[in-house]
């Protein structure tokens, strides 16, 4: 793949930093641009993209808990966050 800056390992990207070079790749893919060689390269690192961004998303929602709180509105403990 070709950018202006070396490309780091997925595994040290931030999800925000993961995130915005796989809008990156998407819009290159989208224009057509690429030679299949250099687009096949840009698959393949976007699906790293992906899985690194979905298992951020998922440690963060195990992460998130809901506060409970008793009769008088204080709080009275925390459980798992639901998404549901």
């Amino acid at each position: 793949m070709t950018t202006e800056t070396p490309e780091l390992p997925v595994q040290d990207l931030s999800f925000e930093d993961a995130l915005k070079e796989l809008e990156r790749i998407v819009s290159r893919l989208e224009s057509g641009d690429a030679t299949l060689d250099e687009a096949i390269g840009l698959y393949e690192r976007g699906d790293q993209l992906r899985q690194r961004c979905a298992e951020r998303l998922d440690a963060a929602q195990a992460r998130i808990e809901a506060i409970r709180t008793d009769a008088d509105g204080r709080a009275a403990g925390t459980r798992p966050f639901a998404a549901n």
